[in-house]
């Protein structure tokens, strides 16, 4: 049985990669990037979302083509435009009507609305339409930009999800394996259990999605992969660790799989359980996108778990000693317990450093930290333009600023303002008087655009001069005509509301079309409540309200979470209060140099407001892992030695391998950057730098220093508060 048991665990553990791994291509099937998806059912932009499927076809994904020139556009180039636009509506990827060539003031540009169907294909339909557009339109300059254009290019970005990132995460891991352990089998079995580990997650987040449990998008599969990388090797490094100390004390490889299993299972089922917890607070999230990453995450954690404790221990009970090849560790019974420095020399050096200036060190480590703090202040996290997201090349973002240069940076992507059809002529006032609004149209009975307000007062002014200028006998065959075409002309009511599209001065994503949507609800509230706004900003400003409240809730709700557990598996209340208020500064001390770096060096327009929520979930969760991984063998050891020796122990011979973690942690994170995304990028910061925070700084010195300084009471109430070996 001791060999029947691992083989069967390993062949396992190979048919659930083997089933698995196919799945890596197929997860992009049942995922959505769009924004509107992750929006809670509630909110406004969401119900307008929803009831103009009602109005217009729901779904098209608007593109606009812009042409522009250093001089005003001729005629022979406005009859190439209008050209353009003939064989675009020809070919088969327009869902629809082409609109007319628009014009700017300044008469140097013009656009063209392209209607695309939403279930195309992107990655072929953009560039189909680029070519069209490059054949026909000749010397003249062309951009597209849009919301199909912008979810191209973010699907583009993710595109490097399944092989890029992939590939970059596991080779730097091997590498970092490689140099920790100076063995070529030991990294291959790690990534083979973490691999397979994210084959099963990967097949299990695919059956949920597909049965609608869920709504993923590509930043959560990147950090899934990412997340069970990193955690499944964290684990394996621990247990690795505990195993080759025990290889020392026993002869038997079974009883040291044994002596070593039984030490690893509670540290590390302890730290797995932290960040589920972490991650499943996020369900009380109003964000979607949120909500998913908690199950998502906690899945690859639970299989990350599984994994260390059955994988790894059985393919190293198989492998033997010779796993560690070519420096096996040899069996030596006359080494003691107590004989540790000599096995862990550096470490010793930290100990004693510890050991004589305990209370200099935590003290100048909070200041530092602390005055690191001051930058939070400084963090922008009020949201970017879509068009921002992006890093590197972005057709949608060209093709914004040529739109910008031209015309109002809303056109194309309107404000949807759903009035009660008795209140439309005060709302319109309303609209056209505020100076973040260009114009403002209707949504028509049998057009997409109509004009109201005073523009559809001038139109039947200028109309009824021209009439009145004709022969008596024409007059009344002209109004007649014109009455039938007025009647095509009027809003398109639905339940006793019309559809109001506002085109909005700046960017539709951009922070200053974002207040506009704040200030107009503000001002429609009052009066006309009745009033619904929606639109790309609209969904901008919904998610950043969402984002912030989410801080406010889930934030204590994980502390607290996390604050429980830890009371639980330390049995005490002190020691768990001492680890959160030290992960705590050291994720304030991570946003405020990340603020320093973004703003000064890296020169980010911003950053979305949901990643200091995620930056805050997995610090500190993966932050109190570190501490788990030493506080666990801190009790242990202080049970035997006190709490001086013990914690002095417990520092010297987890040391190495809780640092190797942490830059394992921190460089699969920082693989993160090979995705040109802002988010993302942002993340691999954020997560890599605060990782190593707490693993070189936190963990190495500050707690230990702490627990020294407190001394017996960090225990209370446990029975080590009235050890006397406890000094």
């Amino acid at each position: 049985m001791r060999v029947v048991v691992p083989i069967l665990l390993v062949v396992v553990w190979f048919a659930a990669a083997g089933i698995g791994g196919p799945y890596f291509g197929k997860i992009e099937e049942v995922s959505s990037n769009s924004p509107a998806m992750f929006l809670p059912e509630g909110a406004e932009s969401t119900v307008v979302r929803d009831k103009l499927a009602a109005y217009v076809d729901d779904t098209r994904l608007p593109t606009l083509v812009v042409f522009e020139s250093d001089d005003a556009l001729t005629d022979e180039q406005l009859a190439a435009i209008r050209q353009t636009r003939q064989h675009i509506g020809e070919s088969e990827i327009v869902s629809g009507t082409v609109s007319p060539p628009v014009v700017s003031d300044d008469g140097k540009a013009a656009f063209l609305g392209v209607p695309i169907a939403s279930s195309s294909e992107l990655e072929e339909v953009v560039p189909e339409l680029q070519a069209i557009v490059d054949e026909q339109s000749g010397e003249l300059e062309s951009n597209l930009t849009g919301p199909a254009v912008f979810m191209r290019d973010i699907q583009n970005a993710f595109a490097g999800i399944d092989g890029t990132l992939l590939i970059v995460a596991l080779s730097v891991v091997f590498v970092i394996l490689l140099v920790v352990y100076r063995s070529p089998i030991l990294p291959v079995l790690t990534l083979l259990g973490a691999m397979s580990a994210l084959s099963a997650a990967v097949l299990a987040v695919y059956t949920m999605a597909d049965a609608d449990v869920f709504t993923l998008n590509g930043q959560v599969r990147g950090i899934l992969f990412i997340l069970v990388i990193g955690a499944a090797t964290d684990y394996s490094l621990l247990y690795i660790a505990r195993y080759r100390e025990e290889l020392v004390h026993y002869k038997s490889t079974w009883q040291a799989t044994c002596k070593a299993w039984k030490a690893s299972i509670e540290p590390i089922l302890a730290a797995g359980g932290t960040v589920i917890l972490g991650l499943l607070c996020l369900l009380a999230s109003e964000l979607k996108s949120n909500q998913t990453l908690g199950p998502v995450g906690s899945i690859g954690i639970v299989f990350s778990m599984i994994v260390a404790l059955t994988f790894l221990p059985s393919a190293l009970l198989l492998f033997g000693r010779s796993a560690f090849w070519p420096r096996p560790p040899k069996y030596r019974p006359r080494v003691k317990q107590n004989d540790y420095r000599i096995v862990h020399p550096a470490w010793s050096k930290v100990a004693d450093f510890v050991r004589r200036y305990p209370r200099r060190i935590w003290i100048g480590i909070t200041v530092l930290l602390l005055v690191a703090c001051v930058g939070v202040g400084q963090f922008r996290a009020e949201g970017v333009s879509q068009n921002d997201l992006i890093l590197g090349q972005s057709d949608a973002r060209d093709g914004q600023a040529a739109l910008d240069r031209h015309f109002a940076g809303g056109a194309g992507s309107p404000a949807n303002v759903l009035v009660p059809v008795d209140e439309q002529s005060d709302v319109i006032d309303i609209l056209r008087a505020d100076e973040g609004v260009s114009t403002v149209t209707a949504i028509g009975e049998s057009m997409p655009q109509v004009p109201v307000g005073p523009d559809a007062e001038q139109m039947r002014d200028q109309a009824e001069a021209r009439i009145a200028a004709l022969p008596v006998f024409a007059r009344e065959q002209a109004r007649a005509k014109f009455a039938a075409q007025q009647a095509t002309l009027e809003p398109k009511a639905v339940d006793g509301m019309v559809a109001l599209s506002a085109t909005l001065t700046d960017d539709a994503s951009g922070t200053a079309a974002i207040q506009t949507i704040k200030r107009l609800r503000g001002e429609m509230q009052p009066d006309h409540p009745a009033v619904q706004i929606g639109g790309v900003s609209a969904i901008q400003l919904d998610a950043n309200d969402a984002a912030a409240r989410d801080l406010v809730v889930l934030i204590p709700l994980i502390l607290c979470a996390i604050a429980i557990v830890l009371m639980l598996l330390l049995r005490s209340i002190v020691a768990p209060l001492v680890l959160m208020l030290t992960t705590i500064v050291s994720f304030g001390s991570t946003i405020g140099i990340a603020a320093l770096l973004f703003n000064n060096l890296w020169g980010y327009p911003g950053a979305e407001p949901a990643i200091v929520l995620f930056g805050f979930v997995f610090l500190v969760a993966l932050g109190i892992d570190y501490n788990i991984f030493l506080m666990t063998r801190v009790r242990e050891e202080t049970f035997k030695l006190g709490v001086r020796e013990g914690t002095l122990k417990a520092l010297v011979v987890t040391g190495g391998v809780i640092t190797s973690a942490g830059i394992v942690l921190a460089a699969t994170f920082a693989a993160l950057y090979v995705l040109p995304v802002l988010f993302l990028a942002q993340m691999a910061f954020i997560v890599s730098f605060g990782v190593l925070l707490d693993t070189l700084i936190v963990r190495s010195l500050l707690v230990p220093a702490l627990t020294l300084e407190i001394g017996r009471p960090m225990w209370w109430p446990s029975r080590l508060t009235r050890s006397k070996k406890g000094k």
